[in-house]
């Protein structure tokens, strides 16, 4: 699904940002991220690691970001 919305946002003029962030071709900003982003950023274990993976990212990858 996030793939539909990054590609939907980005067409026609749209730009990507950084952390998962696009800008859709009317100029407003949009954060595509997956549907677990909370409770993987409520893991005490994991949030430092998650961050640092999101903030590599243009567009998220769910598998990196789960497995970080």
């Amino acid at each position: 699904m996030n793939d539909y919305y990054w590609e939907t946002f980005t067409k026609d003029g749209g730009a990507e940002s950084m952390c998962g962030w696009v800008k859709d071709k009317f100029g407003v900003s949009w954060q595509i991220a997956p549907a677990n982003i909370v409770e993987l950023l409520s893991n005490p274990e994991k949030a430092t690691r998650v961050m640092d993976v999101v903030m590599q990212m243009k567009k998220l990858d769910i598998a990196k970001i789960e497995n970080a």
